[in-house]
């Protein structure tokens, strides 16, 4: 499988993305994508949808979710790959997740009317495809209404730190969801590692303690890695005993540059979390 087109990590309107999981696929197709997950966040509502799709395309869907998690008090999040959707213990954990998020979103929504946004609530709930808010969300209708120029200027004036949207993340620990994950027969993966407010040694130590917890793998390549980021990360998942991952994290918002199965190649196929798939 070294030579095929592989994208690991997605999202339909289920969760923050723009496209049904359906037309995901077909874009997901027309890149040359062979093997392909959607992993919507801390759902899997649209795995059925995909799957028909995946069948008439002849793509090999990998059934995933990407979960948010707590580590050291901050947020991190972790793909769940090969997964059973149906498994009683994952979907009761993804369901008190969901709740927080609908929770979430109302305070979102009340604390940005506060700070003068109007109808922040009904205005996000039109941008999205399901009643699952997230901070995504929250953030292109800020960009929408002219609020926000983009992400980075929406995340700096409202959803961190003390900002009037910034509500703290009650999700599960880390060792739980990756309970939750191999109860489900899947691999747990941490995503994108690069991304978090960390220093590198502070991610050594999740690295460490997520490898202790019997963590699969370790996302590589993303669809906005650098070459050097690569490496880094390469070498991170040697040093930690961790499969390799790569996903492009595709949203399909048009103010988001990455595409959907264009990514850089693992420098180490054979640490790569498909290769006895």
């Amino acid at each position: 499988m070294n030579n095929i087109i592989i994208d690991l990590h997605s999202h339909s309107h289920y969760s923050d993305g723009v496209l049904s999981p359906a037309a995901l696929l077909k874009l997901a197709k027309n890149q040359g994508c062979e093997v392909f997950a959607l992993t919507d966040h801390d759902s899997t509502d649209g795995l059925a949808e995909a799957q028909i799709e995946a069948d008439k395309l002849e793509v090999k869907l990998v059934c995933g979710v990407e979960i948010s998690a707590l580590w050291a008090n901050m947020t991190i999040h972790i793909v769940g790959l090969n997964i059973d959707k149906n498994n009683p213990i994952l979907q009761a954990g993804l369901q008190k997740h969901q709740d927080f998020r609908r929770l979430r979103g109302e305070k979102i929504a009340r604390a940005l009317g506060g700070a003068g946004v109007v109808d922040a609530l009904a205005k996000t709930q039109s941008i999205a495809k399901t009643d699952m808010l997230t901070r995504t969300h929250f953030a292109q209708m800020l960009i929408a209404e002219g609020v926000c120029k983009d992400m980075k200027t929406v995340f700096k004036r409202f959803m961190s730190g003390k900002k009037p949207g910034s509500v703290k993340g009650k999700w599960a620990d880390y060792d739980e969801v990756i309970g939750w994950i191999h109860s489900a027969g899947g691999q747990a993966v941490l995503a994108h590692p690069l991304r978090y407010r960390m220093t590198n040694t502070k991610i050594k130590r999740l690295l460490a303690d997520l490898s202790n917890c019997g963590c699969d793998g370790l996302e590589v390549v993303t669809g906005s890695s650098s070459t050097a980021e690569i490496a880094l990360s390469d070498k991170w998942a040697n040093e930690f005993n961790l499969l390799a991952s790569a996903g492009s994290d595709y949203h399909g918002w048009q103010n988001q540059r990455i595409q959907i199965a264009r990514l850089q190649a693992l420098p180490n196929p054979k640490k790569a979390i498909w290769s006895d798939w």
